[in-house]
């Protein structure tokens, strides 16, 4: 359970900014999400690795 505490006369949007910001770095939804279906290990690992590859891409074309 995330608790957020609001200081006095701090303004509720901020608050609910942090309480965004501290959910999304939980990362519950994401988890949720891959728990909707079943992947197998192996489409797992050839998705972690295509993703390794083309943000290794990006970063070789920064650099020319």
């Amino acid at each position: 359970m995330l608790i957020i505490p609001i200081k006095e006369g701090e303004n509720i949007d901020r608050a609910l900014k942090r309480f965004k910001r501290k959910f999304d770095r939980t990362g519950t939804m994401r988890q949720l999400r891959s728990r909707q279906q079943f992947n197998k290990p192996s489409v797992v690992k050839r998705a972690q690795l295509q993703k390794a590859a083309y943000i290794q891409n990006l970063r070789d074309q920064e650099e020319l």
